[in-house]
């Protein structure tokens, strides 16, 4: 990923979630605050309510490859934070790709 470090810290996750703007899909909820730096952090979530080990890192792996293809778009200088769904385990990652391009353009 060319302009984008990962969010470690938890008190990085809260302050997105309270300070960002959120838009959320039925596949994918998408945080995003200004960090002002010249480059994007990214942070992965899902919670155990989405299954088993197996399903939560398919879901963030699949997360993680649409926000690679649609890095380009993301504006530069913002904390996103991605938060998969239920319905995340079950979709292609064609639709999760759509969903996360579709709350970006709500966002921006």
């Amino acid at each position: 990923m060319l302009h984008t470090s990962t969010l470690t810290l938890n008190k990085e996750f809260r302050r997105v979630y309270y300070r960002g703007k959120a838009f959320s899909t039925p596949v994918v909820v998408v945080y995003a605050l200004k960090n002002h730096k010249g480059y994007n952090r990214i942070g992965l979530t899902a919670t155990k309510k989405i299954g088993k080990a197996v399903q939560r890192n398919r879901a963030r792996r699949v997360m993680r490859e649409a926000y690679r293809l649609l890095e380009p778009q993301f504006p530069v200088g913002y904390d996103y934070v991605l938060v998969a769904r239920s319905k995340t385990t079950q979709c292609k990652m064609d639709e999760v790709h759509r969903a996360m391009k579709f709350a970006l353009g709500k966002l921006f």
